[in-house]
């Protein structure tokens, strides 16, 4: 692809861990990332694999997936572009904790990790955007397991679409689609539910005019009655 060269400092500029920096820092995290192209389901990095680089998603989505100790796949979040991902350092870890996966064609950055101690010493409030973010995380994770422990499996399918809605949409006629691809098998590993329990759900709200689905697309047609269902006030923002 393209040298970085011709990658704009606004890139980035307005991405918390770097909005604070002058142009010319900017050129030099710039200058010291590589660009990689990934394709639709392909790795970007394996749990448990030693975290050589750090990454930045600058176009497209990515899943977050963990692994049971009995074999099974958990969605633990989706990143969106513009998101940090892979940062093992920021927790004190020298292995990834999850896998990331691309949904669709993703461009990202990366950095050798060993320059992660430089970028918190030398750029004013990279360190604090990056270690806000892992709070974010740990937080939204914990929120995760209380959700998967006292909500009823309807809830915690509604809260999952609410979440993803928000966080990644486009306006349609039909109402907030989902912007990315996103299967009922998808669903179920984010909630811990059966497939067959979540296509139940999907199939009951279509009829009451709620969401509408269709082959790894959903879209979010009534969401004031979503966020009844989630238990959130349909006046809300979330």
């Amino acid at each position: 692809m393209s040298s970085l060269r011709s990658l704009d400092e606004n890139l980035i500029s307005h991405i918390p861990p770097f909005r604070k920096l002058e142009r010319v820092d900017i050129r030099e995290i710039l200058d010291a990332a590589t660009p990689k192209r990934f394709s639709a389901g392909q790795a970007i990095f394996e749990e448990h694999e030693p975290a050589e680089r750090f990454f930045l998603l600058l176009d497209g989505h990515v899943r977050v997936i963990r692994t049971t100790a009995a074999g099974d796949q958990v969605i633990a979040r989706h990143i969106v572009s513009g998101e940090l991902m892979g940062i093992a350092p920021a927790i004190g870890r020298t292995t990834y904790p999850a896998s990331a996966v691309a949904i669709d064609d993703c461009l990202v950055l990366f950095w050798p990790t060993n320059l992660w101690q430089t970028f918190v010493a030398k750029y004013d409030g990279f360190a604090t955007e990056t270690y806000k973010t892992v709070g974010e995380r740990i937080s939204e994770a914990n929120n995760h397991i209380l959700e998967l422990a006292t909500q009823q499996v309807e809830q915690r399918v509604a809260r999952a679409l609410l979440r993803l809605a928000i966080q990644s949409h486009r306006d349609t006629e039909e109402g907030m689609e989902i912007d990315f691809p996103l299967t009922r098998q998808n669903i179920s590993e984010m909630t811990g539910t059966t497939l067959y329990t979540v296509s139940r759900l999907l199939s009951a709200w279509e009829k009451q005019g709620i969401v509408t689905s269709g082959r790894k697309k959903v879209v979010v047609t009534d969401l004031g009655k979503l966020k009844t269902l989630a238990d959130l006030d349909p006046m809300g923002d979330s």
